[in-house]
Parts: structure tokens; sequence; C-alpha cells
């Protein structure tokens, strides 16, 4: 059993196209997303409609709750609030319910998904410093934890006693040890990597996989920009930032 983990897909169609064809390739037999389906890019019901035909277990972002949501929305930069009310009018009535119904966390197999962190996850943390990912691994009762929100692939491992943090690019899943694993982004990575990436999760082989892959941006900046979207949108993929 492989699960290909994507997150942040934020409507990119052309980036989870390219994430969907090399996880095939991989082998990949199952799909989950740690949420924020939509948002800053121009294919939200695609999206969606791929996500759904494909059966893909998959927990709420804050663009999730928002695009379904008429919340105050002032903790967003001008350029995220632009995108959600932009993606408020093209959300059909039973996509937007789809997304209200997503659950914060959810439990897969022997690992959970959440968005952002494990504790108070409706508050939509960050998670980058070692004591956010304490206050998660608090939280946690699986082995194996991946979240996303930060766009960056950054893994967090503890034994209860000590903990390590970084990049990685395969991880070896040990007895003992919590693993708390951010998935990258499909749709708008932020490491300044401008690939679009996700994991391979191997429950036999027990190893987490980085994969970062090619995709056609030009097409989805055009999109952008089509849309009326913030050109910000469309910029920053060309710098994976």
């Amino acid at each position: 059993m492989k699960y290909a983990v994507l997150g942040d897909l934020h409507a990119n169609l052309e980036a989870l196209e390219a994430v969907l064809h090399d996880a095939e390739k991989q082998g990949a037999t199952h799909y989950a997303c740690t949420g924020d389906l939509v948002g800053y890019n121009a294919d939200p019901r695609a999206c969606l409609k791929v996500l759904r035909t494909l059966g893909c277990k998959t927990v709420q972002g804050n663009h999730d709750f928002y695009a379904c949501d008429s919340s105050s929305m002032e903790l967003f930069t001008p350029t995220a609030r632009k995108s959600i009310e932009w993606t408020r009018k093209q959300l059909t009535a039973p996509q937007r319910k789809y997304l209200n119904t997503l659950p914060l966390i959810k439990d897969l197999e022997n690992f959970t998904i959440v968005h952002s962190s494990l504790q108070n996850p409706e508050q939509w943390n960050y998670i980058f410093k070692a004591d956010t990912a304490e206050s998660s691994f608090r939280n946690q009762f699986s082995n194996v934890c991946f979240f996303g929100h930060t766009h960056v692939p950054l893994a967090f491992i503890t034994d209860g006693t000590s903990m390590e943090k970084g990049f990685y690019k395969t991880i070896r899943v040990r007895p003992g040890f919590k693993y708390l694993v951010n998935v990258s982004s499909v749709g708008q990575p932020r490491d300044r990597d401008p690939r679009t990436g996700y994991v391979l999760y191997d429950l036999e082989a027990q190893t987490i996989t980085m994969r970062r892959i090619e995709y056609d941006i030009e097409t989805t900046q055009r999109k952008i920009r089509d849309a009326g979207l913030p050109f910000r949108n469309a910029l920053r993929l060309s710098y994976g930032r």
C-alpha cells in the first residue's frame, strides 16, 4: 500500500495533474490531502472534481473554510483575501457544502493528516519551529502525521526526549519515534523551488519520500491573469516563494 499525500493544491490544475501522473508511475494505490484545495489559483472547480473522483481522503484547510464561509478575513493578506473572494464566486453550492463538511483531522491506516497543528487545528497555526511542533506532538497518537499550511517541506522527528528538524528526501519510519512531516505544496511551493511537490508514503517499506516534479507553470500563470486574480499569485510561482 502506497499513499500519495498531497497538500495545499490551491486550485492549481496543471500542478495537480503532474503530481497525479507521477504518483501513478510510482505505484501509488491511495491518495490523501492535507487541505487547502482552493485559493490563489484559477481552477478550484476542476481540482475539486479531480480529487473527489479519485476518492482522495481530505481534511479542511483555512482557504477551504473561508471559501464556503462568510466569516471575516481580516487576518489574511489583501492578496489572499481577494483570492478567496474570487473563489467564493466560482464554487457551486455542492462544492461549498463539501468543503464545509471536511474534518479538521483525519486518521488513515496508521497515520494522521491535518492542515495545520493537531493542537487547536481550527486556529490554523503555522509549524516552523520546535515549540509549535512540540505542541502538535503532544496531541499526536499515531507514529506519523502529515500536515501542510506552511508550503515548506520540513520534518520534525522525536523520540519523546529530543527532537530533530530539517528538510528531507527520504525518511525511514522507525519504531519508538514520532514523525510530523510537511508534504510541501502542490499548487504554490514556498521553499524557493518552483517545482510542485508531494509525499509518497510506502506503508510496507515504512518510507516517506519527497517527490518534486516539473509542471506547466506558464499555463497556470496565464489562467491567473485571465481570471483577474492578483498578479502576485502568478509571479511567485516562478520563484517558489
